[in-house]
């Protein structure tokens, strides 16, 4: 059995350099986890990828 890690990355987009930034894995097999970059520890939020193309298709459309 392979355990497979979140590789976790900020958006290219971020251009706050005080941290107030989410970071987003993508790698794991039917689950993006998005996270706050300040509190690394914290909680972590869970899309099914549809979901999180949904969400991020919503934000970009305003």
């Amino acid at each position: 059995m392979t355990i497979v890690e979140p590789r976790w990355r900020t958006s290219s987009r971020s251009t706050d350099s005080g941290g107030n930034c989410v970071e987003v894995a993508g790698n794991l097999p039917g689950v993006v986890l998005v996270r706050d970059s300040k509190d690394r520890s914290g909680p972590t939020l869970s899309f099914t990828p549809d979901a999180w193309r949904s969400l991020i298709t919503a934000l970009r459309v305003g």
